[in-house]
């Protein structure tokens, strides 16, 4: 039995690890030569780094240059702060969220996976449509960089290439998308010396119809901002010197180096999607991640929640493909398990754009609702609440027994 995944990312290269480590022959296809691309989610979720300690790779993975997450403030309207997390209440040792470059966690991954006879990363190739045979998916045709083309058949093949999934199209699945107001621009400004003994925190600001959000990383600040849905064109027509005026007025205290971001070629737009499949597979075929379901950054949890995707996957199919009797029943109850806390994410990001995001940019409110801020203040324990779908989302999963290692194990590899 053999598995193919297109897609590196979180998703695919979890997947992957753990299929191997069951002894599935695997094969993950990743379109780059490597892992390192600007404005990736960063963000190691506390029950991903509790997932990282079941497979024995806690350890190499503390040793990965990171920080530590702070609690989010937002700024009310009579200028005094809110606190909406609470990160340090949850059960300890993972009551917190690591910020960390993608890059470095998908190395690790592939480097434990290459420790699996039976897994094989292929960079630089790209999955360009599926092979059926007598209406099963049987595999992936695909193309290199260097124009080489061919196939890969495999029992299973797995979509983990993304909000765009070029194999979600070729199978002829199409999402149901959610409205969403507003698009996100990425890009980074430099942290001085004097700045790095600041805790890494969210730091948002809000005017009428835009707000930003400050993300502390290890040597520069990333820097999101919002504004509604299909302003691109409009913002790379002002020109850099007004976007750099925006964020000064928005963040001033980066009013002192804006001018280090040279042109809007370094603004990056993420085009938000909210969208969901009704289904997630075909016969041969399962979607897992945003190939499945595109989440809003809103909350950040799309990273943990495709790798919550990937664990269920590997826990649910490993035994029929071992014993070479996977049907698509099987892929069913990957959707099932995991439907649920997708919904439920998504509502709640469906509520923070309503509640939130619209309110802002038409300008019927700047800052978070009364209602929050009264309930931050006068409830107990009400922050435990987006703490724990923020840090371990709805039923967060465990590493199968099979993929398990002890730290010494990890250590001899």
């Amino acid at each position: 039995m053999s598995v193919v995944i297109s897609g590196g990312g979180p998703a695919g290269m979890m997947l992957g690890l753990l299929l191997a480590r069951a002894g599935i022959d695997v094969t993950v296809l990743e379109k780059h030569g490597d892992f390192l691309r600007d404005f990736r989610g960063d963000t190691v979720h506390a029950s991903t780094v509790r997932l990282m300690d079941e497979l024995g790779l806690g350890r190499k993975f503390a040793a990965l240059p990171q920080s530590r997450l702070g609690n989010m403030e937002i700024p009310t309207s009579d200028g005094r702060q809110v606190r909406l997390t609470d990160f340090e209440g949850l059960p300890t040792p993972y009551n917190y969220i690591a910020m960390i470059p993608q890059w470095d966690l998908l190395n690790l991954l592939a480097q434990a996976a290459r420790l699996e006879p039976s897994f094989t990363l292929r960079m630089n190739t790209t999955a360009t449509g599926l092979i059926r045979e007598g209406g099963k998916v049987v595999g992936v045709r695909y193309r290199t960089r260097d124009g080489e083309e061919g196939e890969i058949r495999a029992t299973l093949t797995v979509a983990a290439d993304g909000r765009h999934s070029a194999l979600r199209q070729h199978a002829g699945l199409v999402p149901q998308e959610f409205p969403v107001p507003f698009d996100t621009w990425w890009f980074r400004l430099p942290r001085h010396a004097a700045e790095q003994a600041q805790e890494p925190r969210l730091i948002p600001a809000f005017r009428v119809g835009e707000f930003a959000l400050s993300i502390t990383r290890n040597d520069y600040f990333q820097i999101a901002y919002f504004t509604t849905k299909g302003s691109d064109t409009r913002l790379r027509a002002e020109g850099i010197e007004r976007f750099q005026a925006r964020i000064a007025d928005l963040l001033p205290q980066y009013a002192d180096r804006v001018d280090q971001l040279p042109s809007m070629d370094d603004v990056h737009l993420l085009d938000v999607r909210l969208n969901r499949l009704r289904r997630w597979y075909d016969n041969g075929l399962l979607l897992i991640g945003d190939a499945a379901h595109a989440m809003s950054p809103a909350g950040g949890v799309g990273i943990n929640l495709a790798v919550q995707d990937a664990v269920a996957a590997a826990t649910l199919l490993a035994e029929p493909l071992c014993q070479g009797r996977l049907t698509t029943a099987d892929l069913a109850k990957v959707q099932r398990r995991r439907w649920r806390p997708m919904v439920i994410l998504q509502r709640v990001q469906m509520m923070l754009h309503n509640g939130f995001f619209a309110p802002v940019l038409t300008g019927r409110r700047v800052g978070p609702p009364t209602s929050v801020v009264l309930a931050t203040r006068y409830l107990p324990g009400f922050r435990q609440l987006p703490s724990r779908l923020v840090a371990l989302g709805p039923r967060p999963e465990h590493a199968p027994a099979f993929a398990r290692r002890s730290p010494a194990e990890s250590a001899r590899a």
